[in-house]
């Protein structure tokens, strides 16, 4: 089955359900196809990242160009900016660091070698998520954006979250429940509004927030996993 060769019976089924459900959508209620496109490339990248796979950046790729489309359209230049200036660019630069950073040990299918956040680290990411959400806020009420302070926390955590991502930090994940929540809130809102038909965008966030739980778990287990296998290796060397 190639890329399907590892994956868990919940992991076919959560993305078989959230591909129906994306199906539905785009017939029932006429979402775009760039919508349709957006959201199903955005799940398999979130999944493939909960399992540790490189080839998550690949599915980033086409997400992150197609989703900061649909963001400016609707007047979210905060979300339309992080994706054209940030997470595009992000995916070829994480596809070169996590193919520096491959795991040496077999454990459950991932790719990438896991770390974990420090006290140190945690004060560093809080410090500016709170200094940049504020400044954010005013610059995107200056271009006249839409509900710029979700926007803007969104939009920070979302950077913060990126780079623990790119340096294989499991803590990552918090930050993106966070991320994902604030996103869910911001397109409820602006849907409503606007009285726009792309609710392909809001069963994607909400995916996301499912995903993003479910990758926090999943990269803890890895990295006890590799921590524990790597243990192993080094008391065998010296005990010879």
């Amino acid at each position: 089955m190639g890329m399907f060769k590892d994956w868990t019976l919940f992991e076919k089924v959560w993305l078989g359900v959230f591909t129906l459900v994306n199906i539905y959508l785009f017939f029932a209620f006429k979402d775009s196809l760039l919508g349709f496109i957006s959201s199903i490339t955005g799940m398999l990248c979130v999944v493939l990242v909960a399992k540790g796979k490189i080839s998550n950046y690949y599915f980033g790729i086409v997400q992150t160009s197609s989703y900061a489309y649909i963001a400016y359209t609707y007047g979210l230049y905060g979300e339309s900016m992080l994706n054209t200036l940030f997470y595009f660019p992000i995916q070829f630069i994480g596809i070169y660091l996590w193919k520096k950073n491959l795991t040496k040990v077999q454990t459950i299918g991932e790719d990438v070698s896991v770390k974990r956040l420090d006290q140190k680290g945690w004060i560093y990411v809080i410090g500016t998520a709170v200094v940049g959400s504020i400044a954010y806020a005013y610059l995107l009420n200056a271009i006249g954006g839409q509900q710029v302070r979700l926007d803007s926390a969104a939009v920070v955590l979302s950077v913060i979250a990126q780079i623990l991502m790119l340096k294989r930090f499991a803590e990552q994940w918090v930050l993106w429940i966070m991320v994902n929540g604030l996103t869910i809130v911001l397109w409820v809102i602006v849907l409503l509004q606007t009285g726009g038909n792309d609710w392909a965008m809001l069963v994607m966030w909400s995916a996301f927030l499912v995903n993003s739980i479910y990758g926090y778990v999943n990269w803890l287990k890895m990295h006890k996993q590799q921590h524990n296998i790597q243990g192993e290796a080094y008391e065998l060397r010296h005990s010879n």
